[in-house]
């Protein structure tokens, strides 16, 4: 007895390790191989491509954009990049400014009215006034067009992201609420450990969906042009461009090709490992036996590499998540009705001092440099393409709220739509306005009616996501107890399944709007060769002046379209999101 107790004791995983010897270890070592290849790729990667944007900006006339297939890789590469980047400061942005908006009533109020301006401003419009100041900051280099670029594809990303994430902060459940107030978080504990958590799969999806997105405004933002300075950045974008304009069908068909392939890669090693991780923060309190899967997640999971490789961000991560930072206060200063009411007076007196103050200037351009005939000529065109855009959310919202339901609810079926639904998201549109021009003519259509679906094509899939993301984070106990209590056809949609989806419903909506208002610039008139078409609406006369080079004109028609998108959300949208957020909430 005594010499047994000074025999080790051995785990049953290290004796099949020791007695089975090489494969054990082998299959360790493998899982290990496959991640550092892919940590390591992911590397090189990164540097690779930053020491491309740092190089000397006569490099871009040294070697111009060629059609040669052998180059589609190093473009795919190069465009992958700067959308990343993007997707990241879209993140950072979203971060910030979904999270001031929702927290603070008053801003809200200002910021909200602002992203709503933001998103109906036309991205051709950033281009023109951000890339000068870029290429000042980084004289002689490529960041310079670079950084103005992401910038670009920026603007076509961040503002469905914010949307997603100011909807999850208002709809936060009561109880997760109390918890928060029970366990004494601090404000900053409480955003990373309840509210983004929460926000986390609508986020995830918004995010795929701003990453397949960016892909319609590429060939604008790689093809610059300042003044007399054309910029052409090496990219599938002005790959397309250039194909295009040399008309080139072949050329496009590789084009398309690589963004398949690109799409389908970013799907598999970025966004199903994020979806399958974002499973675990549904709000439920029964799990679900069917959950998403990663090949990439199980891998990083299995790898003792990886463990090591990221255990002090893991450690670094907890110690930040530790911090009390914002820490609430037991002495809170507590204002009378009435003077809650004057500091509210207050605060709208200021906004109104500077709303009189742009009223001035405003006045002032139009009646030197418009006629108020133009102003309500422009103000017909704005209603002519409110109702296309009225008209086409409808039926969008009619094709894909239960598509998009039904997907949602079936895990392993969204895991093989997801990439097919990302290329149709990231299938440039435009490349579909020839064939347009052709059909109308063949045909002797009215362009008024068959160029409005042009408006719609690339921003419907902001539906599509939304409702999908709802629907995989819709609660399976609530799932569980409508099937107990037979709950089944329109009673089951209009009591379980519509006011669960509605809050992710509506910020698909608002950002498919206010895309149809933005691809109305580029949708309302279409050109192949010779032959030209053009509906009546908003989105022609913006472009008319703008291939005139009438900036006042244009100020004028940009200035009433944001005008009505603001009038439209802060009248219709905005409502909804109330109701959404004070009656549709899981408590």
């Amino acid at each position: 007895m005594q010499s047994d107790r000074l025999i080790p004791r051995i785990s049953p995983r290290i004796a099949n390790i020791a007695v089975a010897g090489k494969p054990a270890l082998s299959r360790y070592m493998w899982f290990d191989v496959l991640a550092f290849v892919l940590v390591a790729g992911f590397l090189i990667f990164i540097s690779w491509g930053m020491s491309e944007m740092a190089a000397p900006i006569g490099k871009l006339e040294q070697v111009p954009i060629a059609l040669d297939i052998a180059n589609l890789p190093e473009y795919a590469m190069r465009t992958t990049l700067r959308m990343l980047a993007a997707v990241i400061a879209s993140l950072l942005f979203t971060l910030g400014y979904a999270t001031l908006a929702a927290k603070s009533r008053k801003a809200g109020q200002i910021m909200i009215p602002i992203l709503d301006i933001l998103q109906s401003v036309p991205v051709f419009g950033y281009i023109s006034f951000t890339v000068t100041g870029f290429i000042a900051l980084f004289p002689g280099s490529m960041m310079g067009v670079e950084c103005a670029a992401i910038f670009a594809i920026f603007t076509a990303q961040a503002w469905n992201m914010t949307f997603s994430m100011y909807q999850s902060l208002l709809t936060i459940p009561a109880d997760m609420e109390e918890a928060s107030f029970v366990f004494k978080l601090s404000g900053w504990q409480k955003f990373w450990k309840m509210e983004l958590p929460y926000a986390m799969p609508g986020l995830i999806w918004n995010t795929m969906m701003s990453m397949s997105g960016g892909w319609f405004f590429v060939v604008a933002s790689e093809a610059i042009t300042v003044g007399n300075q054309h910029y052409t950045l090496p990219g599938i974008g002005s790959y397309i461009a250039l194909a295009i304009e040399q008309k080139d069908l072949g050329a496009i068909g590789w084009a398309i090709a690589t963004m398949t392939i690109v799409i389908l890669l970013y799907d598999q090693l970025l966004f199903r490992p994020l979806v399958a991780w974002s499973d675990k923060f549904r709000y439920e309190m029964t799990a679900s036996q069917d959950t998403p899967k990663s090949w990439v997640r199980t891998l990083f999971i299995k790898s003792r590499l990886a463990k090591l490789l990221f255990r002090p961000i893991g450690w670094l991560s907890h110690m930040i998540l530790r911090i009390r930072l914002f820490k609430p206060t037991a002495k809170t200063i507590q204002f009378s009705a009435n003077e809650a009411r004057l500091f509210d007076y207050l605060w709208y007196s200021l906004w109104a001092l500077a709303g009189l103050v742009m009223l001035n200037h405003l006045v002032a351009f139009l009646e030197t440099s418009v006629e108020y005939g133009d102003i309500r000529h422009v103000a017909f065109l704005g209603c002519v393409t409110l109702a296309r855009v009225i008209i086409l959310i409808i039926v969008a919202s009619l094709i894909w709220v239960p598509i998009g339901v039904y997907i949602g609810l079936k895990p392993r079926l969204a895991e093989i739509i997801q990439p097919v639904a990302q290329f149709l998201a990231a299938f440039p549109a435009n490349l579909l306005f020839p064939v347009a021009v052709v059909l109308i003519s063949r045909y002797s259509l009215n362009p008024n009616i068959w160029l409005s679906p042009l408006m719609i094509l690339g921003t419907q899939w902001y539906i599509l996501f939304n409702v999908i993301a709802g629907a995989s984070a819709f609660p399976n106990d609530l799932r569980e107890v409508s099937c107990n209590f037979r709950v089944r056809g329109w009673l089951w949609w209009r009591k379980v399944m519509l006011p669960g989806i509605f809050p992710y419903f509506l910020t698909g909506a608002i950002t498919a709007s206010g895309g149809a208002w933005n691809a109305s610039i580029v949708s309302e008139v279409v050109s192949w060769g010779d032959q030209s078409y053009e509906a009546v609406g908003l989105g022609a006369y913006i472009a008319k002046m703008t291939e005139a080079g009438d900036y006042p004109h244009i100020a004028l028609g940009v200035g009433i379209m944001s005008l009505m998108v603001v009038l439209f959300n802060k009248c219709f949208w905005r409502p909804l999101y109330d109701v959404a957020a004070k009656k549709l909430r899981f408590d």
